[in-house]
């Protein structure tokens, strides 16, 4: 059975983050994509020239219509913007409990630019991690969520991790992929942890200017592939792998002057 999967994000019109970026991934790994729109941008690949929020109760109409026809299998968050909308949308989760939650906490574009408002930190700490399946910060981000500063090396990274692991929910199965792309050198490990295994993912660094919507295309591989795998860490390794090809065959597009994005349908094009 294909699997029906949620975006819930923002728009970034250039096509390489944000729903459009998920869409392309998750049906490139064989599910079909669905969409409930949090926020709006204008951004290309150098930078964000605005936001523009999406009303709070706007978001729930569009959650709870989709969910009142659709058998939804997996949903991917990313960015939500406001503290209303992030609160709306761990309120309508919560009422429809879908199987799999791949949180991807968005908080600074590539160019640089805030994405997300401090109290939107402070409810996505509160409110939407406890139902995250997974949660798949950047070290920035895990710094952020931990008020901490990022971890440079592994074994601060393995530390950040089981605290980011304390923060999630303890009634299911739950996991921390801990992305250590910030990581100096050209090894790049991430961390999958639940409390219990700790599990190195590692790979390669690739030299390339074009890695806009990395975070977002790793977060909605996670979401197509769940419910077509095994467990989590084979969902993992596989969605790596996706992100790892897409990263390397980047250069193949011609997107913009800045951080170009991925190129997810390299296994067609």
């Amino acid at each position: 059975m294909i699997p029906n999967t949620l975006s819930i994000a923002g728009i970034d019109p250039s096509g390489g983050a944000g729903i459009l970026a998920d869409i392309k991934t998750m049906s490139a790994l064989g599910a079909y994509g669905t969409a409930v729109v949090a926020a709006l941008t204008a951004q290309n690949t150098q930078t964000v020239s605005g936001i523009q929020p999406v009303p709070a109760d706007f978001v729930a109409l569009q959650i709870d219509t989709l969910f009142a026809d659709v058998r939804i299998d997996a949903v991917k968050i990313g960015m939500l913007g406001q503290q209303g909308v992030t609160r709306t949308v761990a309120e309508r989760l919560a009422h429809w409990q879908p199987a799999h939650v791949v949180l991807d906490p968005v908080m600074i574009a590539k160019s640089g630019d805030q994405l997300l408002e401090a109290g939107a930190i402070r409810e996505l700490r509160d409110s939407l991690l406890p139902l995250a399946t997974v949660l798949t910060p950047n070290l920035p981000e895990a710094g952020v969520l931990l008020e901490s500063s990022p971890a440079d090396n592994v074994r601060d990274m393995r530390r950040a991790a089981e605290r980011l692991r304390r923060l999630l929910s303890d009634a299911h199965p739950r996991w921390v992929f801990l992305k250590g792309g910030h990581l100096p050198g050209n090894d790049v490990i991430d961390l999958l942890h639940d409390g219990d295994q700790m599990i190195e993912l590692p790979g390669r660094r690739i030299d390339t200017p074009n890695t806009h919507g990395t975070g977002c295309t790793l977060s909605a591989a996670l979401a197509a592939l769940l419910p077509q795998c095994a467990d989590l860490p084979q969902a993992a390794r596989r969605a790596k792998d996706y992100l790892q090809r897409a990263i390397a065959q980047a250069h193949t597009l011609q997107v913009g002057q800045g951080h170009g994005p991925v190129q997810n349908f390299h296994a067609w094009w």
